[in-house]
């Protein structure tokens, strides 16, 4: 679920935040809405290659670095580009992190309460966008730094709870919860023998 708040933070923020850059405000909107199609195809196609926890990490650092690297200000014309190229890679590691982590979810729990922990974690996020429009709101007032500076610091700190899952590639989907415990249980046994 923190891994959710920070996500859907800057998934539903940053589209708010736009007008804070320095970059004309349709183009960016329509460039934000070009690069989360790439995010969910890249998802649908290579799910059966990525290995969960080390998406996620890799989605939501990346993320959280250039969200704060969209705010920095420069001496040079050419950063006013540079600064919505970061803020694209932002929205689109967003967005995939976002499309990775339900799946991911979905993967981690069994099927008895698999609904329940899904619309939980959903909560989550949403929770994290309604606070997106204040903090859009705040950063319009000091050219940025209050969105997507904050953007940066939660979905990044929030990302390392990845750390505390298991991976969940290539195993099998339990149907019940004495299914799940036995099957790691059966695990620790193993790797305690090693």
């Amino acid at each position: 679920m923190a891994i959710g708040f920070g996500t859907g933070m800057v998934y539903y923020g940053m589209p708010l935040a736009l007008g804070s850059l320095n970059f004309n405000l349709y183009l960016s909107v329509t460039f934000n809405a070009l690069s989360e199609l790439p995010a969910s195809i890249i998802a649908f196609f290579f799910i059966d290659q990525m290995n969960r926890k080390t998406s996620l990490l890799v989605f939501t650092s990346l993320c959280g670095i250039c969200s704060i690297m969209s705010v920095l200000k420069g001496m040079n014309p050419i950063w006013t580009k540079l600064q919505i190229g970061f803020e694209l890679v932002s929205f689109f590691s967003a967005c995939s992190a976002f499309n990775v982590l339900l799946i991911f979810m979905i993967e981690l729990f069994p099927t008895c309460v698999r609904n329940s922990a899904l619309s939980m974690v959903r909560q989550a996020v949403v929770l994290g966008g309604v606070f997106s429009p204040m903090l859009a709101a705040a950063g319009r007032a000091n050219c940025g730094f209050l969105s997507y500076g904050v953007f940066g610091v939660v979905v990044g700190v929030s990302g390392l709870f990845a750390f505390c899952l298991p991976e969940t590639r290539g195993r099998g989907i339990c149907d019940t919860m004495d299914e799940q415990e036995y099957k790691e249980t059966a695990a620790c046994n193993v790797v305690g023998r090693v």
